[in-house]
């Protein structure tokens, strides 16, 4: 009798959390689109959201370093939206090279399977998919700044699980694809942007220039057709 009660709490959730959501119609689908493009093109917004990309970037270098067999040391999320990933193993290697080219494509990769589990409508599962990673995210923060930032973010992905009817999440979920998508690209140009003008001399492009025998200018290349095809093919899942 103890166990049932347990039991029966969980069989809920598991099915709440597996429930498919009807496809969102069209034109509800090219709203969520404009409003991810806002908050990735308006300068006003995207001072903040680019925290969320930042979010997405440090942690994909993080993923990437445990497979490789590297040791995670800690990640930490700064003001500015820079961060940084600390990891302990082979200085070169493929490990190395994979760990620094994860961070401009990650967000992009994660955005292309949220929108494989949106087109299948797992909405919900889409959102309580996200707030796992972001809780495996926060035990590797090393700042305060990185700790209120993931936890900010988790709170507004747990609110829109929690209080939002279905269509509601998939309405969100949509939104936050979308701006994961629309959002990598713009974070490369920025990469170059800043290489370009000398601010951003030790960037993930000039560190796999270091551990390869490519220039930067070619992996800001990768980085930029990496997203743009996270893009075109997830675009292409979402809409009919």
């Amino acid at each position: 009798m103890r166990l049932t009660r347990p039991v029966e709490v969980l069989g809920r959730f598991w099915v709440r959390v597996t429930a498919t959501v009807p496809e969102l119609p069209l034109p509800v689908l090219l709203a969520t689109a404009a409003a991810a493009a806002a908050l990735v093109l308006s300068p006003a917004l995207w001072r903040t959201t680019r925290h969320a990309v930042t979010i997405a970037h440090e942690g994909a270098h993080g993923v990437v370093a445990l497979a490789a067999g590297r040791r995670l040391s800690g990640i930490r999320l700064h003001s500015d939206t820079s961060g940084l990933t600390v990891s302990a193993g082979k200085p070169t290697g493929v490990g190395m090279v994979l760990t620094c080219a994860a961070g401009y494509t990650g967000p992009a990769l994660l955005g292309l399977g949220a929108a494989a589990l949106l087109a299948a409508g797992h909405a919900v599962g889409l959102l309580w998919t996200l707030l796992v990673l972001l809780a495996l995210l926060l035990v590797q923060i090393r700042n305060w700044y990185g700790l209120w930032s993931v936890l900010v973010t988790g709170t507004v992905v747990f609110a829109a699980t929690w209080w939002l009817p279905p269509e509601g999440q998939a309405v969100f979920a949509a939104v936050a694809t979308w701006f994961l998508l629309l959002a990598a690209p713009r974070t490369v140009l920025e990469l170059q942007t800043a290489r370009s003008r000398r601010r951003a001399p030790d960037s993930d492009a000039d560190q796999l220039a270091r551990l390869t025998p490519f220039p930067a200018l070619f992996w800001v290349g990768v980085f930029l057709v990496v997203d743009v095809g996270a893009l075109t093919l997830g675009a292409g899942w979402l809409l009919p």
